[in-house]
């Protein structure tokens, strides 16, 4: 089994923008940093349809960005806005030309239905079974007179984390899962219809802005140093919107550089009370994702357990 023990350090990595160790088409490549959390047994049911609306599943390129990410479209009952964006999301530019998705997946073996190389289907074969650790920068922003709007473009430094992490004791350990609350899901359920419609038109635009985590080396070393196996936020990218730097993208770096699932449009509004009350920011976490073994994204069927 694979151990954190065997990872290099940040500085010892022949390029830091890409850790691909595993054989291609394998599990340990489909679980990502995932394959270093203890396996979990999920227990399903194989045919359970009773009749009700099958699952539809498509993968589609996304509007002006085709060749570059892809996107998935489902259908089924109930519908969830939480996901997990998995490693067919967004790939990685070689430096030649061509892009490729984790572990030097190609666009052909995602597009064409053939392949389950990368899909959502591993992790849900093992469950993610970690700890997660919250760092509430609402609560921090507002304690110290900070922007906390989450629809904004705000971005969280590592050196706020680090803060919050001080304040509330929390100790980073190989394996966590990483949870950032920049007040996104608070701000947009503060809107009426109509600001929430103008948001969505600028969104479309191209124009997006929603706060997030920064993008920088130092973010990208802390992530692989402390070998965080997957991040989550309230946010709509969990990292600033616009970028702050491009060539740190998390994206690119957490997705298609070393198989870490980004989660995005969290709940953390009930998870940052608890954690308050108890003055814990530390959990168990499980998530249960949709066994499809060629999705690129699956809503995360996740909870908090102290």
């Amino acid at each position: 089994m694979s151990s954190f023990a065997d990872l290099p350090k940040f500085d010892e990595l022949k390029n830091p923008q890409r850790y691909w160790p595993a054989k291609p088409g394998s599990r340990d490549e489909g679980l990502g940093m995932l394959r270093y959390l203890t396996p979990a047994t999920l227990r399903k049911q194989p045919n359970a349809g009773f009749n009700r609306f099958p699952c539809e599943h498509e993968i589609v390129p996304i509007p002006n960005y085709e060749g570059i990410a892809w996107d998935d479209i489902w259908r089924f009952n109930p519908q969830a806005s939480s996901q997990w964006d998995g490693f067919r999301h967004y790939s990685t530019d070689m430096g030649d030309g061509t892009r490729r998705w984790y572990g030097g997946t190609t666009s052909d073996e995602i597009s064409k239905m053939e392949s389950d190389r990368i899909g959502v289907g591993h992790w849900a074969q093992e469950g993610i079974a970690a700890r997660g650790v919250l760092i509430d920068y609402v609560s921090y922003a507002e304690k110290n007179g900070l922007e906390h709007n989450g629809m904004v473009g705000h971005a969280v430094t590592l050196e706020n984390v680090m803060d919050i992490a001080k304040e509330c004791n929390i100790e980073f350990k190989h394996g966590d899962i990483f949870f950032l609350r920049v007040g996104f899901t608070k701000t947009w359920e503060s809107l009426n219809l109509d600001e929430k419609k103008a948001y969505r038109a600028e969104t479309q635009k191209h124009k997006h802005r929603h706060s997030g985590l920064i993008q920088s080396e130092a973010v990208a070393r802390f992530m692989w140093d402390n070998h965080i196996v997957a991040v989550a936020g309230d946010g709509v990218s969990f990292e600033v919107r616009p970028n702050r730097n491009n060539e740190w993208s998390m994206h690119n770096y957490c997705l298609a550089g070393w198989g870490v699932p980004i989660g995005e449009m969290f709940d953390l509004e009930r998870l940052a009370e608890l954690c308050k009350k108890l003055n814990r920011w530390s959990f168990f976490v499980t998530s249960s994702p949709l066994n499809h073994p060629r999705a690129v994204a699956s809503p995360p069927n996740i909870m908090a357990l102290f």
